[in-house]
């Protein structure tokens, strides 16, 4: 083994420690680089992750304002929405109250036709009636005017049951003492062109059954026959 106090070992084992010292220290520069390179890499990469941070706020910001006011304009759609639908509601209620009211009036118009086809069916049947009854009279007055001497006059009723123009039928060569003396009836027609038998001068008793059978036949001559009978009959008691 060397000794120690040898001189060239002193000498190497100082340049073995100064090498080794070398190297340590290279080492530890080397490690001083690489740390300030990570330090400053990591510098970077906290700036550009607070960078992306921020703009990533600025970016959810900018989206909840956008997501407000969308959702502000869903709210005001949302209402204009429901007032156009009570809107719609009312025109639709509306266009069904019109809807009934256009089938009422058909239904008015339908039975108002129906009415008038009636009163126009009741027209023909009355003018056909007053055309048959004015044969009668006519017949009637050939047959007793021209042949009996009998008047038959127009007068207008003053009272409500006998109100309108009424026919007087006058006559005469009854009472063979007095040829001349007038025997009377008097002989309206009722708002269904029925006849009716206002009075009799002298009074007939029997006329009411005479005039019911006049209004089931309509045969005026045989009723002014028989008047002229019962007035005969009458004179002669």
């Amino acid at each position: 083994m060397t000794s120690i106090t040898d001189l060239s070992s002193s000498v190497r084992f100082t340049s073995a420690m100064e090498n080794s010292h070398n190297n340590l220290l290279k080492q530890y520069g080397e490690i001083l680089d690489t740390s300030t390179e990570l330090c400053q890499s990591h510098r970077q990469f906290v700036k550009s992750a607070l960078d992306t941070c921020l703009k990533k706020c600025k970016d959810d910001e900018m989206l909840f304002e956008t997501i407000q006011a969308f959702k502000k304009d869903v709210e005001q759609k949302t209402v204009s929405l429901k007032q156009k639908q009570r809107d719609i509601s009312e025109v639709v209620s509306d266009i069904q109250q019109k809807e009934m009211q256009k089938d009422e009036i058909i239904q008015k118009i339908e039975k108002l036709k129906r009415e008038q086809a009636k009163r126009k069916d009741l027209i023909v049947s009355q003018n056909k009636a007053n055309k048959d009854r004015l044969k009668n009279l006519q017949k009637a007055r050939i047959v007793f005017q021209d042949h009996l001497g009998m008047e038959i006059r127009t007068i207008l009723g003053k009272t409500k049951l006998v109100k309108g123009e009424k026919l007087q039928f006058v006559f005469r060569n009854i009472n063979p003492s007095n040829q001349d003396s007038a025997y009377i009836v008097t002989i309206g027609i009722k708002e269904d062109g029925a006849y009716q038998i206002v009075s009799s001068d002298p009074e007939i008793e029997c006329l009411p059954a005479l005039e019911r059978r006049l209004q089931e036949t309509n045969n005026l001559p045989a009723f002014l026959a028989n008047v002229r009978k019962e007035f005969i009959s009458q004179a002669r008691c």
